[in-house]
């Protein structure tokens, strides 16, 4: 996991469905950190820190502007 960054934040898995499936068609290499947690235990997601999207070091670029095209009233942010 040195390889990857963190570079945005999310509270719950449904506000980042439709980016994962376009960074899974762009071939990004990405994980999201506490997903299973915080689909088990949705209220503490504050305390966890959120949902971190990683990309790989050679991915973020790609990946930062699939989140700032995906649209200016969505509630995906960059960190």
């Amino acid at each position: 996991m040195e390889h990857y960054t963190t570079i945005a934040r999310y509270t719950y898995p449904g506000d980042y469905a439709v980016l994962e499936l376009l960074l899974q068609r762009d071939e990004i290499r990405y994980v999201f950190l506490n997903e299973t947690v915080i689909n088990i235990l949705p209220f503490h997601s504050n305390a966890f820190g959120g949902i971190r999207l990683q990309v790989h070091k050679d991915d973020v670029d790609s990946a930062k502007m699939l989140i700032k095209n995906l649209g200016g009233n969505s509630s995906l942010y960059i960190v």
